[in-house]
């Protein structure tokens, strides 16, 4: 949702915003990072993408860079040689062509430098590579204002709904010795008076008792607080959290996606009803009075039925902290659900599923909201939902083409800014856009896409194989559950990458 943003970063640093208009002397404009696993929306706007880690391509690329200079060549030469190294995408050295229901017919590079296939890079030795200990500390406060520590990348799960859990495969985790000397080291050279554990599901470090237990016995005494986020909620993570937090302050985030077991069958999330209530009562038996709870609106096959069973699950919870003794409770329950809109991502099972329509959600989103009103703890409990035309339009965004440049230009024109925000989100605009444009949103949202149509994707190969998110969709669709990495390989494809999970029985 901040596609016009990189528009106003070039417009205001005088750079042309159209790739094809730069001249010798223009920068070069790169990107990277996740949305790059799916960049052609963008891809008139940049000059060259970087698909992978970036610890592992940089010096390539900076190198070719420095050589094409000293030997006076030109940008043309720049790109040509930048898109020989591996886990480079420059978009101008590829055609694109449609078939006439606006499906991608071919994508084809022009240049033989250029591969047909490109393999994203990462970082195989992970507990090797060097780390930021020294991180630039801002005069401002920002967002991630604390210690970051990454103690593992990539997730065992495979929750179908979830990118980052594809992309980022193989999982690979910080020795523990490696993740307590970056510890010292960090609060020694920051000064923060906060340290965060960041992974997608840090339950699963194999190393977080020891960790915490470093982490409580030697940062504590510097009055550096420890912040936990991505934990299952379970007994472990429950007496952890007591001992670094202020139960009368802090809250419990659980994330149990959707409402009824059928549906988290379908998205693989593995977690029973029973799992999900007895991690609540743990909680509340601890002190916890603060819950969160992240679910979502619209998963392939959901129904009105599975929707419902969003408050009534919620209404069993609250149900478990009223059944403790008044004189053991800690004041009144404060349970928070919300829920955002499924949006299809690149590389997932659900790549080739449908979304609903703008009035579905909102209508599924009340019918949600109307029977938490019908609760009999409903005084206990609040509801939200994320914005469904915001939600709507990422979707276009996750799976367009090429041809939403041109939308994205006309929006920004038009005005369109900090769209992420939603007092700044102006859905009119981006609809005069897209009519502006002749191009229907819906062709990129709600049409449930063929298994062999070719994806605007396509071209990526983040080593987790087609043939496995097929087979993972079929399960979805019949409501069966895939064990996590740790418990059984699935051949995902992921385990030719040199390192992580795939390869620790062998180690």
């Amino acid at each position: 949702m901040c596609y016009t943003n990189v528009l106003q970063v070039l417009e205001l640093s005088k750079i042309p915003i159209w790739a094809k208009e730069r001249a010798e002397d223009d920068p070069i404009v790169m990107g990277g990072g996740p949305c790059t696993y799916n960049p052609e929306p963008i891809a008139d706007f940049f000059d060259l993408f970087y698909i992978g880690e970036g610890e592992v391509g940089c010096h390539a690329l900076l190198e070719a860079y420095q050589e094409n200079k000293r030997q006076g060549k030109g940008r043309r030469a720049f790109l040509e040689a930048a898109a020989s190294i591996p886990g480079i995408y420059v978009p101008c050295f590829y055609d694109v062509s449609y078939h006439e229901d606006g499906t991608l017919a071919d994508f084809k590079p022009n240049i033989g430098q250029a591969p047909s296939i490109i393999t994203k890079q990462i970082v195989e030795d992970f507990w090797a590579v060097s780390y930021p200990v020294k991180p630039v500390i801002p005069y401002i406060q920002v967002t991630q204002d604390r210690i970051n520590l990454e103690i593992m990348r990539g997730c065992i799960r495979g929750c179908r709904f979830c990118q980052a859990g594809m992309i980022y495969r193989p999982a690979r985790q910080k020795q523990l010795e490696c993740m307590k000397d970056y510890v010292r080291e960090m609060v020694e050279n920051t000064g923060y008076e906060e340290i965060s554990l960041s992974a997608l599901s840090a339950s699963d470090y194999e190393d977080l008792k020891e960790l915490s237990e470093f982490l409580i016995d030697e940062i504590s005494e510097k009055h550096v607080n420890i912040s936990l986020p991505s934990l299952r909620i379970d007994a472990f993570s429950l007496d952890v959290m007591k001992k670094v937090q202020d139960i009368r302050k802090s809250s419990l985030t659980f994330a149990p996606e959707a409402g009824s077991e059928r549906l988290r069958n379908v998205i693989n999330k593995g977690l029973t009803e029973d799992m999900i209530i007895d991690g609540a009562t743990k909680a509340f038996q601890g002190g916890w009075n603060k819950v969160k709870l992240y679910f979502m609106l619209g998963l392939p096959t959901e129904t009105n039925e599975d929707a419902i069973a969003i408050p009534i699950l919620c209404e069993k919870i609250a149900k478990q902290y009223y059944a403790i003794p008044k004189e053991e409770r800690n004041g009144k329950l404060m349970l928070t659900a919300s829920s955002s809109f499924f949006v299809p991502k690149p590389f997932t099972p659900f790549q080739w599923a449908s979304m609903l329509s703008l009035e579905a959600y909102i209508e599924r989103a009340r019918l949600v909201k109307h029977t938490f009103m019908e609760q009999l703890n409903k005084k206990s409990m609040k509801y939200h939902y994320h914005e469904a035309d915001i939600s709507v339009l990422e979707g276009v965004f996750a799976r367009g083409n090429r041809k939403l440049s041109k939308v994205i230009h006309s929006a920004y024109k038009a005005g369109a800014m900090f769209d992420a925000w939603t007092e700044h989100f102006q859905n009119d605009i981006w609809s005069a856009a897209f009519r502006e444009n002749g191009i229907d949103m819906a062709f990129y949202t709600t049409r449930e896409r063929k298994t062999d149509e070719l994806l605007p994707w396509d071209f990526i190969d983040i080593g987790v194989t087609k043939e496995f998110l097929i087979k993972e969709w079929d399960k979805a669709k019949a409501e069966t559950l895939t064990p996590n990495c740790r418990i059984r390989c699935s051949g995902c494809g992921a385990a030719r990458f040199n390192g992580g999970v795939c390869h620790e029985s062998k180690n």
